[in-house]
């Protein structure tokens, strides 16, 4: 299966069907996710994240905006379209990941998600919350 099959495959079962345990069987033991936290995410790290994304919002969909795909390697970015648990309102989210894949498993993956426009949708951040840092205003009360 092509990397770019295995990671939408990846997508699909951990967020769109909320299948944590694909997490054991799609990410090598030893992997360290880089980008979404100040460290390395292994997979019982990656677990906690998602049930804590997922306790907020239902994933809808998640679409591949753009794609390369070069040997082992797959970039993307993509458009993860959910809704809030809470009242149902409609919550998009935007990321990219580069990954690398060894027999048929994510061995190495590099994220970057807009969590602060994602938290400003959800109601936990002010609106304009980068406009409000980058003008040195500050966002906590």
């Amino acid at each position: 299966m092509s990397s770019l099959k295995l990671l939408q495959e990846w997508y699909d079962k951990v967020w769109i069907q909320q299948d944590l345990d694909a997490i054991d069987t799609l990410f090598t033991p030893d992997i360290e996710a880089k980008g979404m936290m100040d460290f390395g995410v292994g997979p019982e790290d990656f677990r906690v994240l998602a049930e804590a994304v997922l306790a907020q919002v239902e994933v809808i969909e998640i679409r591949f905006d753009r794609a390369v795909e070069m040997g082992d390697w797959v970039w993307v970015t993509y458009t993860a379209d959910t809704v809030t648990l809470a009242n149902r309102a409609p919550v998009d989210a935007t990321g990219q990941i580069m990954a690398r894949f060894k027999d048929d498993r994510i061995v190495e993956a590099y994220n970057q998600i807009d969590f602060l426009t994602f938290f400003e949708k959800l109601g936990y951040l002010p609106p304009d919350s980068l406009a409000l840092c980058l003008s040195g205003e500050g966002i906590a009360a």
